[in-house]
């Protein structure tokens, strides 16, 4: 079974709430980002997306866009972020990982080759957040059969176009909170828990909910209403925050600390259990 597929059986049957944050890999360094992968699994992260840096990005906001610059002048690249989880996964880590990338980096490799490399480096799903659903079936045949989610977005705005994303989707239906991109909000869309329930009635798999969700409070309110919630650009600011700390030796680990209390007070939000 692929391991996404587990983690979120495994949290119906506690009736609880996925938690799925999002990190840029190599920001501030590749070492750093194992450890902090290591940090939000004890923190009770339940999949963890690892974003591939990117220099023109579509959907991020400032705050991971800043990440991204930091990761690329150290040369990170898709296979780098890709190394990251196989590392990972070789010091013990049980997390599902979804490879963020956008497109491009894709298929630079060549689809072949990259979902040779997916496999190989035990990757559970991938969001591509440029590669509309219309021009996707390729990706999704080969994706499909290597036993890897290709996760799509459904946005508010997608209306009519909501049961085509949603009906072959595997893994989880990642629904955008709000219009624009990436970054910490206090308001989402209007009409989300209608646009929630509307993307439920199309869905096999389960929903979660992303872009903008930065505190507990906000954690505890979509986990009443979906099966996991991504927390991104406030976790990236709070790694920000701590680079001072987590590139001295003798203030690494509160660095770290840090970062792992932010994650285990989202993880105990209110009404986290559903």
């Amino acid at each position: 079974m692929n391991r996404m597929d587990a983690a979120f059986a495994r949290l119906k049957e506690q009736n609880k709430t996925a938690l799925i944050p999002f990190l840029t890999v190599g920001d501030p360094s590749i070492e750093l980002t194992l450890d902090i992968i290591a940090e939000l699994e004890s923190a009770g992260a339940d999949i963890v997306e690892l974003g591939v840096p990117y220099s023109d990005p579509l959907a991020d906001g400032p705050v991971i866009q800043r990440a991204s610059e930091r990761a690329l002048k150290g040369k990170v690249t898709i296979r780098t972020c890709m190394d990251v989880a196989l590392q990972a996964r070789k010091a013990g880590s049980e997390l599902p990982f979804i490879l963020f990338t956008y497109y491009n980096p894709v298929l630079q490799m060549g689809l072949d080759k990259f979902f040779e490399e997916v496999i190989a480096h035990d990757i559970s799903g991938l969001i591509i957040p440029d590669l509309p659903i219309e021009e996707s079936g390729e990706i999704r045949r080969k994706a499909k059969e290597g036993g890897v989610h290709l996760i799509p977005l459904v946005a508010p705005t997608s209306h009519e176009r909501i049961a085509n994303i949603v009906g072959e989707a595997e893994g989880f239906i990642y629904c955008v909170s709000s219009l624009g991109v990436t970054g910490e909000r206090s308001d989402f869309y209007s009409g989300i828990n209608e646009f929630i329930e509307t993307v439920k009635q199309y869905s096999k798999v389960p929903v979660a909910i992303g872009f903008g969700i930065s505190n507990g409070e906000q954690v505890a309110r979509f986990s009443e209403i979906c099966d996991g919630v991504v927390v991104g650009s406030a976790i990236v600011r709070q790694i920000e925050a701590c680079i001072p700390l987590l590139l001295q030796k003798d203030t690494k680990e509160e660095g770290l600390l840090q970062i792992r209390e932010f994650v285990s007070q989202l993880k105990k939000a209110k009404v986290y259990e559903r």
